[in-house]
């Protein structure tokens, strides 16, 4: 039994986040190959790197690894990183496509000795799919009952020593249990403006574009300290020099491209000023729950929990707090850049401070 193709949920009225088939075509040739090519998360990579070679050289398979982070930062490019430099196999697949436990008993069987599970979202697994994993991974055999009522009988099933590799963007929601059995638990982090530039610079010498640096500089400003944006951001303002420029890149092309996307120079988009609008105009600032927030905009509150407030928190642009989300000064400076009359910072100072 193989697979299921992974579940994709819908991101509602955000078309920057939409890629076309030829985007993940695109997307899937850019992601590096090995550890070498892989830009940023320094800490993470060093570690990643002594443990496979640790575990090559006794010739054992990876311990169970997690990583964790918001979306579009490498958890997936990393996975295929780990699985390359072992040798093994891997087999993707993602929580949402694991609705009953029967679902993983062929994938689990099929695995070879090292072999690689990797499971994006792991954190939207089942209960009763988490606790069939438990044995898995900790004594590598399953359970599994056949026939009902009176006939029915367990069988047991050893299974070769894997890895498995869990993502997740969520990583509060993985239960105590199944976390405890990753013997390496990474979490991911934004990356800086220049780890962004190198990012930029190694797509375009892919792709054969021909950018300034001033422009790799202005398009990873404005990625919202992610690889995936940058990339995807590189795309449309090579498809914007195409047409209205002369193929190449400046810093100016890249600006005018930018604002066409809709991209300001903070790297938000339209629905990520429109909930900071939100809570500046409607709430005043806030706080303001989730619940509301997400209903004030007709958006479903994971949404705004998992797209969008990730890159504004990380920004400074909004905090949480016991009662809600507020919007910071910060804020209010950027929203007030964007508009023609001034927003009321002094009468919100104490909102947003």
């Amino acid at each position: 039994m193989t697979s299921r193709p992974r579940a994709v949920e819908p991101a509602a009225f955000r078309p920057p986040v939409q890629e076309t088939e030829e985007d993940q075509i695109l997307n899937m040739s850019l992601r590096p190959k090995r550890f070498e090519e892989f830009v940023g998360q320094a800490s993470v990579v060093e570690n990643l790197r002594v443990a496979v070679q640790a575990a090559t050289r006794r010739q054992e398979a990876l311990e169970h690894l997690l990583l964790a982070g918001p979306p579009g930062l490498g958890k997936t490019s990393l996975a295929h990183i780990v699985a390359q430099e072992m040798g093994a196999k891997i087999t993707a697949t993602s929580g949402p496509a694991i609705e009953r436990a029967g679902d993983l008993i062929g994938v689990l069987t099929n695995l070879g000795p090292g072999d690689v599970l990797f499971i994006d979202e792991i954190h939207r697994l089942s209960k009763v799919v988490e606790e069939f994993l438990y044995p898995a991974m900790e004594d590598f055999k399953i359970d599994f009952i056949v026939d009902k009522g009176p006939y029915a009988k367990t069988i047991k099933f050893h299974l070769k020593r894997f890895t498995l590799i869990g993502a997740t963007t969520r990583a509060g929601l993985l239960s105590n249990p199944l976390r405890s059995r990753f013997g390496m638990v990474y979490h991911l982090d934004f990356y800086q403006p220049q780890e962004l530039e190198e990012v930029v610079r190694r797509s375009a010498a892919i792709l054969g574009i021909n950018v300034e640096a001033a422009a790799c500089a202005e398009i990873a400003r404005r990625s919202r300290g992610t690889p995936r944006v940058a990339n995807r951001l590189l795309r449309r303002v090579r498809d914007y020099a195409q047409v209205k420029a002369s193929a190449r890149i400046t810093a100016e092309v890249a600006e005018s491209a930018l604002a066409a996307q809709g991209v300001d120079g903070f790297g938000l988009d339209p629905i990520d000023r429109k909930v900071l609008r939100t809570i500046v105009e409607f709430y005043s600032g806030g706080p303001v729950g989730i619940e509301a927030l997400a209903a004030s905009l007709n958006e479903e509150p994971d949404t705004i929990v998992d797209v969008v407030e990730p890159f504004l928190l990380s920004a400074g642009l909004v905090k949480r707090t016991a009662r809600g989300r507020k919007a910071t000064r910060l804020a209010y400076e950027h929203l007030s850049k964007l508009k023609r009359e001034p927003l009321p910072l002094a009468s919100s100072a104490s909102a947003a401070a």
